[in-house]
Formats: structure tokens, sequence, C-alpha cells
């Protein structure tokens, strides 16, 4: 006798075996149980009707193969059970239990060792239904003729298995949630560090390893783009209100920009897109990108702002038929859908940080006054904010050119970093120019300060020292006159030795109350002032003191023969890691008699600031002169063109305030313009009659050229070559 199914041994500890498995059970192993009389049954039938489970009493004898079964006992709660009557049950029973292939031959294994064991398999019913059963079999002794008597179980096992089922689909459930979880706080740890150029990166991998076979971030600006940097894209967008209602045909990804739900767009490379649309471009670079699957549709999600959609996460779903790990797609929507937000948020935190801080640093620029050209006299001037702050703060200079050779320095610093603190910097810059233009002795242009402050009640408290240059009768000598309130002294280097000039000083601006002194000291040709606040010699390692005697030191052994030179090199030495703003201005007598052949053994770099106006473009070939007349570089004609075109376009296309860079490279000069508009360069097409669009044509023809974007705005450079090193230069350049 056989019956239908079949199956593996499974653990004695399984709580729910599945059909076919045999559970043996060593720790009850039965002892030899006395003969029992043939009335046995008779005595103990109402106690077997009485047990919970239905049962039945066989004969086995595994003597022969197969086994012989012969049915001694039915309980009533068994024939219930399947439908057939007592009697029938005594002919099929063994049916209903017994099994082939291996589990057939553990179960004869274990009944021959008298070991109780059990087995679950699907139970016929009359009807031709069935029910899953634990069947169990254990040892009563020996029947008649010499088999072994059983008592065996059949209980019904369909709730317990169907609750072993619901347990295992909760765990299920249980461990996609958590992967969903874990992989959405590893998403906050990485958005964590906004610093991170390289967060959409590390995200798109970690989507990959957990979660879909592929995933990219894209967002619009001059046109669609891969974006890596949670920054996105700083430069203007374009107006996608406009081409959705210029455009006749639907456009999904320009839909999915403007509108600032969540949601999630389904597109299917196969089918047919217009070219000319958003959904065509990002289609294209898709398929331009290496990593991304050949085929299958693609999920896009907004990744939303406060306002707007900043980008758009694009992901090939899993294949969820045929991967069994993959997470249903209502549970992997709702995780791409978290993903999206917290990086939406994220890069809207971090450009919202970035637009804070660029109108601070706007707000700082257009406060501080643009340097004058003064002729005779060498001067460089510097301003860096605080990298702590928000770009705003109260240090200032000014340099102003008073005819018949007249210069005034000042520089200050009015106490905090916000807003009021560059709103009294500010106001306290035009009260002294305006009283600088009316007197002259700069003692009693500080004591009208004094008192136009204290009747205008500045909240915050200020230093700096104003100084005026003018050159003696006979020009041979120059005499500066100074006056501080409460400010660091001037740096005074003549003949290789440098000195302060600590007299005339006096309370902070606004707590005078008496009259102001005026120092005096005499300037010679190549003697060098140095103005300055606070942020360049004071650190949190380093006094006051100790950081004055270090510029004192520094500036004694600088041998640059311009401003640019010395102001460049006591950056290097004392401003590597401001802690503070740095306003810094250097002034040098020229000196007739100096050397020309002089070998200046400072970096041969140079940077200066200047305005948004067309006068800014004289000074930058002037700037360009003084370097390579510095540098020993003879063939200027070049470089001085080529700046001087760099710097017209940042004057005419650019907006801020232009930085000029110079750097020797050993075989040519590398210069470098830097503005506030972000917007790349154009190479514009000459043409007769045309004003202006040749610049970058003369640029390309005199040097090797490029750009590149930066936090504040872009930088062109431009590298102009030694004669002989652009004649030797390789033929891939």
């Amino acid at each position: 006798m056989t019956g239908p199914d079949s199956g593996v041994p499974a653990p004695v500890d399984s709580p729910t075996p599945p059909e076919g498995v045999i559970r043996t059970h060593p720790g009850r192993r039965a002892e030899p149980a006395r003969e029992l009389p043939e009335t046995f049954l008779g005595r103990s039938e109402h106690l077997l009707e009485a047990l919970p489970d239905p049962t039945y009493v066989v004969d086995v004898d595994l003597s022969t193969r197969p086994a012989g079964y012969r049915v001694v006992w039915v309980s009533s709660s068994l024939a219930q059970m399947t439908g057939y009557s007592v009697a029938e049950l005594r002919d099929s029973a063994p049916e209903l239990v017994t099994a082939h292939g291996r589990v057939r031959t553990a179960l004869r294994e274990a009944l021959a060792a008298g070991l109780p064991v059990s087995v679950v398999r699907s139970v016929p019913r009359k009807d031709g239904t069935s029910y899953r059963a634990t069947v169990s079999f254990s040892p009563l002794g020996p029947g008649a003729g010499g088999w072994g008597r059983w008592l065996v179980t059949v209980r019904d096992a369909t709730e317990e298995l169907a609750s072993a089922v619901l347990a295992e689909e909760r765990a299920a459930a249980e461990e996609r949630a958590q992967r969903g979880l874990s992989l959405v706080a590893r998403v906050s740890d990485i958005l964590a560090d906004v610093d991170s150029a390289t967060a959409l990166v590390e995200i798109s991998a970690l989507l990959e390893r957990r979660i879909v076979p592929w995933a990219a971030f894209y967002a619009d600006g001059t046109q669609l783009q891969k974006v890596t940097d949670l920054a996105g894209i700083s430069y203007h967008r374009r107006d996608l209100r406009r081409q959705a209602r210029v455009r006749e045909v639907p456009d999904p990804v320009v839909g999915l920009f403007l509108d600032t739900r969540m949601q999630t767009v389904v597109v299917d490379p196969r089918e047919p897109v217009d070219e000319g649309t958003l959904t065509g471009e990002l289609l294209a670079l898709v398929a331009q990108d290496d990593s991304a699957p050949d085929d299958g549709p693609l999920w896009l999600l907004p990744v939303l702002g406060r306002k707007a959609v900043l980008a758009v996460l694009a992901v090939r779903p899993p294949d969820l038929e045929a991967d069994e790990s993959a997470l249903p797609a209502g549970e992997l929507t709702t995780v791409l859908e978290l993903v999206a937000r917290r990086v939406g948020m994220a890069m809207d935190n971090l450009q919202l940080y970035d637009r804070e801080h660029r109108l601070a640093e706007t707000l700082q620029r257009a406060m501080l006054p643009e340097q004058s050209h003064v002729e005779g006299v060498d001067v460089w001037s510097y301003y860096a904010p605080s990298s702590e702050h928000a770009q705003v703060g109260g240090d200032w200079y000014d340099v102003l050119d008073m005819g018949e050779g007249r210069v005034g320095v000042v520089v200050g610093d009015v106490v905090g970093h916000d807003v009021e603190a560059a709103a009294a910097m500010g106001q306290l810059r035009s009260v002294v120019r305006a009283y600088a233009a009316e007197f002259v002795e700069p003692g009693k242009v500080l004591g009208r300060v004094d008192r136009l402050v204290a009747g205008m009640r500045i909240a915050r408290p200020a230093s700096f020292v104003y100084a005026t240059l003018h050159p003696r009768p006979g020009g041979e000598t120059w005499d500066v006159a100074y006056s501080r309130a409460g400010h660091l002294p001037i740096v005074h280097v003549s003949g290789g030795r440098a000195t302060q000039l600590e007299g005339a000083n006096g309370p902070l601006v606004g707590f005078g109350g008496r009259p102001r002194h005026t120092g005096h000291a005499v300037v010679r040709p190549g003697d060098v002032l140095v103005f300055y606040t606070d942020g360049l010699v004071e650190r949190r390692d380093r006094s006051m003191r100790d950081g004055v005697a270090a510029l004192v030191s520094a500036a004694e052994h600088i041998d640059a023969p311009d401003a640019a030179g010395i102001g460049e090199e006591l950056l290097q030495q004392l401003a590597d890691a401001p802690e503070d703003d740095i306003a810094v201005v250097v002034l040098r007598v020229p000196d007739p008699a100096s050397d020309p052949t002089h070998t200046w053994s400072g970096p041969r770099e140079r940077r200066w600031q200047m305005p948004m106006d067309p006068k800014t473009i004289a000074r930058a070939r002037h700037a360009v002169l003084r370097a390579c007349e510095a540098w020993d570089i003879a063939d200027t004609a070049a470089a001085e063109l080529v700046a001087s075109e760099l710097v017209a376009n940042a004057v005419m296309h650019g907006w801020g305030r232009v930085d000029l860079r110079l750097r020797d490279t050993g075989d040519g000069l590398r210069i470098e313009v830097e503005d506030a508009n972000p917007s790349p360069p154009v190479v514009r097409e000459g043409r007769v009659g045309r004003v202006g669009g040749f610049g970058l044509h003369i640029i390309s023809r005199l040097a090797e050229w490029g750009w590149r974007p930066t936090p504040a705005g872009k930088v062109v450079w431009a590298r102009v070559r030694a004669k002989e090193a652009w004649a030797q230069r390789p033929a891939e350049e």
C-alpha cells in the first residue's frame, strides 16, 4: 500500500513541517512493551475515543516489502473528519498515512527502530476534498502474530500551517520594512555631509546595491544634465512653463518639473519620443550612460524642494516577477519617494544657504570701497570674509586719491559679523570719506568722526586707522601723517627693517571725548607701509601681540619689488587659516633707483580685486606689466593683450567684482579672471561692422584658454606660453 505524497526529512523541532516530511522523537523512545492481551482494545476503546484528535490503531509488519498494515481499531472522530465509515476506514486507513519514496524509507526506518515519528501530508476526504494533517505514530508494543502495534493520531494542521504561513509573511514584511528604513537612514547619513560634492553619486550607488538595478539624478539648467552635487545647478534655468505652453506635444518630464506633487511617472524608452522635448533629452542621456540597463521602463520621481522641483530621480525598477528578493511595487515606490523627499529638502536647504551666503557676500562687497588707482605709488588691497560666518562683517579699507600727490588710506574694524556690523561699517566709511575731503590732518578727521558717531548712536564699537601720504618738497622723501582709534599700528618697512608706528593712538570711535592726535613718519623711495585688521595676525593659538610680532618679522624678510608681491607673501605666511575677516592694504613708494636685475625669492603669484568699471581694464594691463617686470618676463605683449581681453569680457558681461590672478608657471604665465556671472563664455562669430565679439578669437590665437564654474560664479583662465615653450608644445595641445 502506498500513498500519493513525498517529501524530504524535516528537523525534529520544526513546528509546521511541509507535507510528506518525517519527524522523529528520539527523546521519547518507548521501552519494550509487555505482551498485550487481546482484550486490551476492548477495555481501552473509551479512553482512545476520549483523545482530542482522531486516532486509529494499526499493526505493522516490517518483515515484508512493502510493509504489511492491518487496522485494529478506528475512532469515530476520524470517520467524521474524513467522511468514511468506520468499516471503510478499516480497509483504507493505512493508505491515508503511508508514503512513498524517501519519505516511505524514512518512515520505515523510524518504525523499525521503535521511535515515535510524525509525517505531514494531505488526507483525502470521501467527497474528494482533502486537508493537511500531522500523522503521528506512537508504539504500543507487539500486536497479534508478532506484528508491531502503533497508535496513529491524525491531527488537523490546517490552522497551524496557516498561522505559520502568516508568520512567514509577517517576517518577510518586517524584513522588507527594515530594509527600507535602513536605506532611508543611510541616505540621511549621506545627506548630513552637505559639503560632499559626490552625495548624489553615493545615494545612487546605495539604491543600486539595495533595491534597484540603476538610479541617477538629473536637473535642468540651460540644458538637462546628470548631477552629482547636492548644490545642483547654480546657473539660470530654462523657462519650462513657457516651453509647456508653446509645445502641443505632452512632455512627461516637463510636467514632472512643473507639478509640485510627489508622483511616479513611468517612461518607456521603446515608445517614440519627440527629440525636442525634455523627455527626449532625458532618454538620450540615459542611453549614453554605460551603467544604465539597456531595456525596460524608467520610473521618474520629482526631487521636491519647498516651492519647486529641483531635480528628477530616475530609476530602472527590478523585474518584480523574476527577482524574489525585490520589494513589491508599492513598497518600492514608498522607499523611493522617501529618498527623493530627503534629497529634495537637503538640496533646498543647501541652495537656500548658498543664496543667503551670496547675498551676504554681495552686501559686504557692495559696501566695501573700490580701490582707486593712485599715480605715483604702488597700492595693493585685499579683503577676505571669515569662512565661519555668513560673509558679513565689519572690516573695511579705503584708498583715496586726494589730488596733488596726496593719498589717503583707511583700514577699520567694526565689532561683529552680521548685517548690523556691515551697516555700521558702511556708515563709518561714508563719514570718514566726507571728513577726509574736508580736513587734511588725520587727528582732526577722527575727532569729527567721534562727534558725529556719538550723535548717530551707532550701536557697534569700531576701531580704525587713518593715514595720509604726500611727497615733501624736493620729492626725495614722503611724509606720513596718521591717527589711530584703538587700531593696530601701521607696519613701516624701510631698508630691510620693519617698525611699528605706535603713536597717535586713542579710544575706539565714538568714545573719544577729547582731541585726537596726529603722528608723523618719514617714508623714502622703496619703503612699504602695511595696514591691516586683526584677522591677519590673531589666532586661537596665537595672541595678538605674537601675531603682530610675526607680521613685523615677515615684513622684514620680504624682498618683493611690488606691493602685490609683498601682500601675497604676507597672506601666505600669516593668513593660511584665517579665523576672522581680513582687510589688508600694502602701499609701496616706488624707487626709480632700484636694481632692475633684482631677483625676487618669494612666491610667483599675484591677485587683485577690482571694480566692475572700464578703468579696470587699464589697471589689469598695468598689473600684468608690473608682475612680469618683477618676475623678469621680457615678452609681455601677448600676456598684456590676453589679460586685457579677459577683464574686458568680465566687465562687459559679468557682475560683482573682478578678481584677477596671475601665476608664473615656469614656461609662461597663467591668467585667471573671476566674476559672479555663472554663465559660460561664448565664442561669437565676428562680422564686419559688429561691435565686439572678437575677444575670445584673439585669446585663442595667443594662448590656451578654458573656464570652470565656482561657487560664486565662474573663472575664465588662459595660459600664455613663452615663445620658446609655445614653439615646442606637443602636437596634441
